[in-house]
């Protein structure tokens, strides 16, 4: 799938030696003042970056243009959209100078990320976030885009958007929240799909409480191995008062406890106000000695926190996805498994 699967032990360990740097903030970066993007109307130009992984076959750059186009928008390719070095699309320097010079482009009013995979975080010291302050416009994109979502915040305190990436599944769906969020600029009620199907009660798409009750503050996370990935780094935003949202893909139980032990141990999950975790898709437990479930794992870690928690949000490695302001005000209310924005999160 479209994340970078990266972290091993020997990354967790090294994390680990810088984590008590992070504990109680000192290593976190200091806040900066929010950041809105500049409103995108239908008409207008979005520009198609990679910051991550090299795309493996060309016509998944030409559904990402025409998805754009089909949504009304005109397209902007980035110089080395189609390049790799490796496993990456292109050097370090030429995808950040990509991304660099979308947000520095006039005519460019969002950019999106055709894909993730791995290497946004290696783009991180070459971006420009004082330029990116200066021309604030939309990002979208998730899994390895986490990085790029939290630096923008921690450096710049640009909102960005957690969601599709250009070259994903644009079903009817994903069209939907794209069009509300970003042409209709509505104050979103993010609350699942309510399909059972031929199933006589809901299987997919279930909210699950951890602990009930409501609370706001502003939305920070992701997915959760890249977000881990980010520890000890000035990178990684303030946890405090806020809301933490996170997925996975391809983890196994053990692995999810381990970086949640991580978020613990920095201090990170002592500060949120509240705590959505969306899909882990494919964490399966491996063989062995047996496994304690994601249930049991979220349990450990969450109900101890004694704030609003809730599993199960449409977000992460999944056909239907929601559009979320990495950044914004949001209430969540854990017992119906909804959250909301309470402030526009663009400008004007």
């Amino acid at each position: 799938m479209h994340r970078r699967h990266f972290l091993g032990s020997a990354t967790l360990a090294a994390a680990a030696l810088v984590l008590p740097l992070a504990h109680g903030g000192a290593a976190l970066a200091a806040p900066r003042r929010r950041v809105l993007p500049l409103p995108l109307n239908p008409g207008d130009t979005v520009g198609l970056v990679s910051p991550s992984a090299a795309t493996d076959d060309p016509l998944d750059l030409q559904l990402a243009q025409e998805a754009m186009q089909a949504l009304g928008l005109k397209v902007r390719l980035a110089p080395h959209l189609a390049s790799r070095r490796g496993h990456l699309a292109g050097s370090d320097a030429e995808r950040a100078g990509d991304l660099n010079a979308m947000f520095a482009d006039r005519e460019v009013r969002a950019i999106v990320c055709v894909r993730g995979g791995s290497g946004a975080a290696r783009l991180l010291p070459l971006l420009d976030y004082e330029a990116i302050r200066r021309n604030p416009k939309v990002l979208l994109g998730y899994s390895d885009i986490t990085a790029l979502h939290n630096a923008l915040l921690s450096q710049a305190g640009l909102v960005s958007f957690h969601g599709p990436i250009g070259s994903g599944s644009w079903n009817a769906f994903n069209a939907d929240q794209f069009r509300r969020v970003f042409f209709a600029r509505e104050l979103m009620q993010y609350r699942n799909v309510s399909d059972p199907g031929d199933e006589l009660v809901q299987r997919r798409n279930r909210t699950v409480t951890i602990t009930g009750g409501t609370a706001r503050g502003e939305l920070v996370g992701g997915n959760l191995s890249v977000l881990v990935a980010l520890a000890g780094s000035r990178y990684l935003p303030d946890f405090r008062g806020k809301i933490l949202f996170l997925e996975d893909v391809s983890e196994a139980p053990y692995r999810v406890d381990r970086m949640l032990s991580t978020l613990k141990l920095m201090g990170a999950l002592d500060q949120v106000a509240g705590v959505i975790f969306g899909e882990c898709t494919e964490c399966d437990p491996g063989g062995g000695f047996g496994s304690l479930t994601l249930p049991q794992i979220f349990d450990d870690h969450f109900k101890p926190l004694k704030v609003p928690a809730y599993r199960g949000a449409m977000i992460g490695h999944i056909r239907q996805q929601f559009i979320v302001p990495v950044g914004g005000q949001v209430e969540m209310d854990a017992d119906a498994g909804t959250f909301r924005m309470l402030e526009p999160v663009f400008q004007g």
